[in-house]
């Protein structure tokens, strides 16, 4: 790649880094701040900032850094350390995104009859993002597929690029989309498919006052915000990385 190509990767992180961290110890700060936020329905978002200060410092800071010697500078080790965090604070907001699809539904839907949203079932989610994130970041470590410069050779991730032998990349690879992708999709679309139907059948019980289609109003738009931001989060890689993988050595990128 051409040096002002290093240059727009470094600059791009850099705004990353500029937004990203202020944003998020903010949400961290304010809530750890004042009690009247330490709610378990604001549990997830917490661990939301958290996930994406994973990819403040362990992606992007990472990527700035070496993109601006236009290379991967840090090693083998380096590689598993970036990839690994990288990975993790990513899969980790993923599942961040499915578990508040999935409180929300709980709550408003009541699937369950008497049903009590409380802190033990907060822990529980943001425990489950962990496991999930986990069961994702962990296999490169230590031998299904693994780490390695990707893109620009700036920043490390899973290999999509080869079928080395012994290293299982295909079954990784696929575990990955079935399990890290489509499946939270699933969840997602079911969850908010549904918290959008019960609304809009209590709405149809009650009188059409201003305040009953202003709350459906207002629950419509928080759902398709939801969905599209995931959908412009995960679907642009999820192409990518399976265009890569189901066409190997073949060329892709404007360099």
């Amino acid at each position: 790649a051409p040096p002002w190509a290093y240059a727009c990767l470094a600059a791009y992180m850099f705004f990353l880094i500029l937004t990203g961290f202020p944003i998020n110890f903010l949400t961290l700060y304010v809530t750890i701040e004042h009690k009247k936020l330490r709610t378990p329905l604001n549990y997830i978002l917490l661990n939301l900032a958290v996930s994406d200060l994973f990819m403040v410092f362990g992606g992007f800071t990472t990527t700035m850094y070496t993109s601006l010697h236009g290379y991967f500078v840090f090693g083998r080790l380096g590689c598993n350390l970036e990839g690994f965090f990288a990975t993790l604070g990513g899969e980790m907001g993923l599942w961040s995104l499915v578990v508040l699809a999935f409180e929300r539904w709980m709550v408003v839907c009541k699937p369950v009859s008497n049903f009590r949203f409380g802190e033990n079932h907060a822990i529980m989610g943001v425990a489950f993002t962990w496991i999930m994130a986990c069961s994702c970041a962990v296999p490169p470590l230590v031998g299904w597929s693994r780490y390695i410069p990707e893109g620009m050779q700036c920043s490390c991730g899973v290999d999509y690029y080869t079928r080395v032998p012994g290293v299982n990349n295909e079954s990784f690879v696929i575990y990955m989309f079935i399990v890290h992708f489509f499946i939270p999709l699933f969840v997602i679309f079911f969850c908010y498919g549904r918290l959008v139907c019960t609304v809009k059948e209590a709405a149809a019980q009650q009188q059409e006052s201003e305040t009953t289609q202003r709350a459906e109003r207002e629950v419509t738009r928080m759902v398709v915000i939801m969905v599209i931001g995931f959908l412009i989060c995960w679907l642009p890689y999820a192409y990518v990385a399976w265009y890569i993988f189901t066409h190997q050595g073949s060329e892709f990128g404007p360099f």
